[in-house]
């Protein structure tokens, strides 16, 4: 009987001890081994994560926390590795296909077809069915539901929120420059069907809080860039590209139907670009003020 492959569960936290039980609880008994790399915790995260059995590495907090990530990777020492943050959980549905894909018995699908698209197809064969994979792809991409204000966001461009979280060990690797950035993968990528919950913004305050935390890194990106505090970049950041922001997630990818989430998700993910840029006037006008 052919052995069952092995999988890390790795995570990069910092004060996540709200969150963390419900991610570990979701992969406890059937992950081989969970690492964890902590920004030096104030709260009781390294703790919790201990006594899950994880291995637990603490590292400066880092801002652009993908290098956090990229470490904790790195450390896992499974066929594969399934990284998590600590605000996701993996669905029952989700754990049933990635055993069946340790076990040999499932390795996925080449594409993803929207809840909208499969319906279509029921009536009218539209668009090509996903098939499924012969052998394990070196990666998976896995769909997410954003839950945001009480309810799971299927529009307003957050749905499927597809990321590549499981891959065999070696075969991907994070180029930890950005905290959206995606896997790098070498060699074929497949899709799995179920889907991850992800509890990012529960509640608004919780949003805000991370708002800020990234619209903090996105000034330091734009001085990095060279962005100056002009009357065309004002212009640009705190009207246009607000403006552009909403009207496309809330028109045309029909946050609307996602209700009144909905419209403060689209609201608040154009006004990113303007907390970005005030941010970005601050930075400039302390340094001149420093200077004086």
């Amino acid at each position: 009987m052919k052995k069952r492959q092995t999988i890390s569960v790795t995570l990069a936290t910092f004060n996540e001890e709200v969150s963390l039980p419900a991610c570990l609880n979701s992969v406890k008994g059937w992950v081989d081994e969970i690492i964890v790399v902590d920004g030096k915790s104030t709260d009781s995260t390294a703790k919790l994560a201990r006594s899950y059995g994880a291995i637990v590495l603490l590292r400066e907090n880092n801002p652009v926390f993908h290098v956090q990530k990229k470490i904790a990777n790195e450390a896992a020492t499974s066929d594969w590795v399934l990284q998590l943050d600590a605000d996701e959980r993996i669905t029952p549905e989700m754990k049933i296909e990635i055993l069946d894909l340790l076990d040999g018995k499932f390795f996925g699908y080449d594409t993803w077809l929207s809840p909208l698209k499969a319906g279509i197809n029921k009536v009218f064969k539209l668009f090509p069915e996903p098939q499924k994979l012969t052998k394990p792809a070196a990666a998976y991409w896995l769909p997410r539901r954003n839950f945001f204000l009480g309810r799971y966001l299927r529009h307003a461009g957050q749905y499927p929120d597809p990321v590549i979280r499981l891959f065999q060990r070696g075969q991907a690797q994070l180029p930890a420059q950005d905290v959206h950035e995606q896997m790098v993968v070498k060699g074929v990528t497949g899709w799995l069907r179920s889907e991850i919950d992800h509890y990012a913004t529960p509640d608004f305050s919780r949003y805000l809080l991370r708002e800020n935390r990234y619209s903090s890194l996105k000034a330091q990106q734009l001085k990095t860039a060279g962005v100056k505090i002009t009357l065309f970049n004002t212009l640009k950041y705190l009207f246009f590209m607000p403006l552009g922001t909403f009207g496309s997630l809330y028109l045309r990818y029909r946050g609307f139907l996602d209700g009144f989430p909905g419209f403060v998700f689209s609201l608040y993910s154009g006004l990113h670009h303007a907390f970005s840029y005030m941010k970005l006037w601050e930075i400039y006008k302390d340094k001149d003020y420093a200077a004086n």
